[in-house]
């Protein structure tokens, strides 16, 4: 075991990990962090991309000892208070995922790119988000989201909940159907 100490998303840890831990498997089981996706383990679909001081890296590929002593963030951390990030609005508005897997890669990729290049061409998206693959979208709506990000470097609106309410409004135990009261044969 190794005692490493990684930032993530602002935030200090500390942990003893086996040399062999990948650092996607890290920000899952030690910090839990799930919204980085194991997809492939080979560094070819990029659902598992993060920022590790500020470029974008494949944590499948990444040991999470080499990760010591650096500053990680995750798609969890491109929201801050509450808000959007340029980048996680443009796909809200523009519809730019569908069946989500991909969608963190894509966001912290498209955000990689717009911090490098703020005002990118269309063929610019395309190559900055080149190492994350999408099986639904056919990347249009993607590449759109990206440049509505450009195009709107300020985002700035409330993180929504599948409900319409605020994250913060709700916790997760509201989506459950266990907790659901019915009323006559109808939820409430």
């Amino acid at each position: 075991m190794r005692r490493i100490s990684v930032t993530v998303n602002g935030e200090a840890h500390g942990h003893d990990v086996e040399p062999r831990t990948l650092l996607v498997h890290y920000l899952r089981d030690m910090v839990g962090l799930t919204g980085t996706h194991v997809g492939c383990d080979t560094s070819n679909c990029g659902a598992c991309t993060v920022l590790i001081d500020g470029a974008p890296a494949k944590s499948c590929t990444v040991l999470a000892v080499q990760a010591d002593g650096t500053e990680v963030t995750t798609v969890e951390g491109l929201a801050r208070d509450g808000t959007f990030s340029p980048v996680q609005e443009g796909f809200w508005r523009k519809h730019g995922l569908q069946c989500g897997y991909c969608t963190p890669g894509m966001l912290i990729s498209g955000t990689a790119l717009l911090a490098r290049n703020p005002d990118p061409s269309e063929n610019e998206i395309r190559e900055g988000i080149e190492g994350n693959l999408c099986r639904c979208t056919g990347y249009q709506k993607i590449i759109e989201s990206i440049r509505w990000a450009a195009d709107h470097p300020d985002g700035g609106s409330p993180a929504f909940d599948a409900i319409g309410g605020t994250a913060s409004d709700r916790r997760p135990a509201d989506f459950s159907p266990a907790y659901v009261e019915v009323e006559e044969g109808s939820p409430r």
